[in-house]
């Protein structure tokens, strides 16, 4: 890899560095998926601070170009994530209709007891048997989203951990039978922090999207709630919007 540096120009070098790789990526010479050197290597090689190197990298990764793997190193992005804010579909769905292979990996499967926020959101008595999920959703091997599910044991009889390894909509839909009819979903900006940051091989304080979603059965039974944390690097959200009428 290859940049042009000039110290004696009056622009930034983390922008000049910024710029340069955005070329080369746009231009092709990086690729998707290519290994970008370390922050060692280009201190070395240009003669430049690691603060001014980390800048720019890490300016690059929030504008999408490029995605850490943790323990592995920096990347040329694969572009992020498109996803609609129309309709329910889960995530495997979601991933198989982009032609990616969707993967899970159960990193808790338990039955608890609801206590009461909890317990009112789900429409149920206090301390009535709720299953708690937490799984890391990848697509291509790579980790896009990491959830903790609550969902309604009465609803679910046999449901599994070999279940939540798959997709629990199509165990819903195909194996009880039961139709999910609508969700409320509310999308907020948010920073990794604690465990989410190994789980989703991100740095501490990485920007976040966090979704929390309520799905309800047809007949208006909510099934589950469900907290979703994506990395703001490899995934976006996009919405279709009509103008209304001013009141």
């Amino acid at each position: 890899m290859q940049l042009t540096i000039n110290k004696n120009l009056p622009i930034p070098i983390y922008y000049q560095i910024e710029e340069g790789m955005k070329e080369l990526i746009e231009q092709g010479s990086l690729k998707p998926g290519d290994l970008i050197p370390s922050e060692r290597e280009l201190c070395e090689a240009y003669g430049i601070s690691r603060m001014t190197v980390r800048q720019a990298v890490n300016n690059l990764v929030n504008d999408g170009y490029l995605v850490r793997q943790q323990g592995r190193g920096t990347f040329v992005s694969k572009g992020k994530m498109e996803q609609g804010l129309r309709g329910v579909t889960s995530f495997s769905e979601d991933m198989r209709a982009r032609g990616m292979v969707p993967s899970t990996k159960l990193l808790h499967f338990g039955l608890i007891r609801a206590k009461k926020p909890l317990a009112e959101k789900l429409g149920l008595s206090e301390e009535a048997p709720i299953y708690e999920v937490k799984r890391v959703r990848l697509a291509d091997g790579i980790p896009m989203a990491y959830e903790i599910s609550y969902l309604s044991a009465s609803l679910l009889p046999g449901f599994s951990a070999e279940a939540a390894e798959g997709s629990i909509y199509e165990y819903v839909e195909n194996i009880l039978q039961l139709k999910i009819g609508n969700a409320h979903q509310v999308l907020e900006a948010s920073l990794a922090r604690g465990s989410e940051c190994e789980i989703l091989e991100l740095e501490q304080g990485a920007p976040v999207l966090l979704i929390q979603r309520k799905t309800y059965l047809t007949d208006g039974v909510p099934l589950e709630i469900v907290k979703s944390v994506y990395p703001g690097d490899r995934y976006k959200f996009v919405i279709d919007m009509q103008r209304t009428e001013p009141r």
